[in-house]
């Protein structure tokens, strides 16, 4: 039998087919049978692309990390390419719930060491001193995964919601909900994500503490 004019499986098109058959049916059912069945070859074929199930999700995460929109450059406040930067990347995780768990368990900084290098550039341009560039970045996206993750992991019904499941018994809570200036947790994580960045700036020395941390 003659080889196919053109290959019959890609790395692009197994990451592609994963993606699709965890976002619609969710994680358990995107197995190494299951790929194969979607895209018509056997199971040890993917072997010739990937060392194992990790090694795809690993590239799932990448795939869907690079979806997220970069601000374009500007000359403005640094502070708000920042918040535009992470509240793309949060919607990206929300755009695929199903896949919160991969980008938890395989984050791909290796792969985001080019946006992160792009990223202190901008705090460079923008006067930021340099001890505070890896407290920003390290913060920034932790606040991003932490606030994504979790809202990922809701009901779809809540996942805009700040508190989607306040008791109105619970006078004080009922309250700060209803006095807040603020009213999806969308614009909450970009409020503090600014007050963080703010903070940040304050300082004036890197803080060097050497006493350990009790927990």
């Amino acid at each position: 039998m003659p080889r196919p004019t053109h290959p019959l499986l890609s790395r692009e098109a197994v990451v592609a087919t994963a993606v699709r058959v965890i976002d619609s049916e969710g994680l358990a059912a995107c197995s190494l049978p299951r790929l194969a069945r979607e895209l018509s070859v056997k199971a040890p074929s993917l072997y010739h692309h990937f060392d194992d199930r990790a090694d795809i999700m690993a590239e799932v995460a990448r795939y869907i990390v690079w979806q997220t929109p970069i601000p374009k450059e500007q000359t403005g406040d640094w502070i708000e390419w920042f918040v535009e930067l992470a509240v793309n990347f949060r919607r990206t995780i929300l755009d695929h719930p199903n896949a919160a768990q991969i980008l938890l368990e395989y984050v791909p900084r290796d792969v985001l060491s080019t946006l992160y290098d792009n990223a202190a550039r901008r705090l460079q341009e923008a006067n930021v001193p340099s001890h505070l560039h890896v407290m920003i970045l390290d913060g920034v996206e932790a606040l991003c995964l932490g606030s994504g993750l979790t809202q990922a992991m809701r009901k779809s019904g809540g996942r805009s919601q700040i508190f989607p499941a306040v008791n109105h018994d619970q006078s004080a809570l009922a309250a700060a909900v209803t006095a807040s200036h603020w009213t999806t947790a969308e614009e909450v994580f970009a409020e503090v994500l600014r007050n963080f960045l703010r903070g940040v700036t304050m300082s004036d020395e890197p803080a060097r503490s050497t006493t350990p941390v009790s927990l």
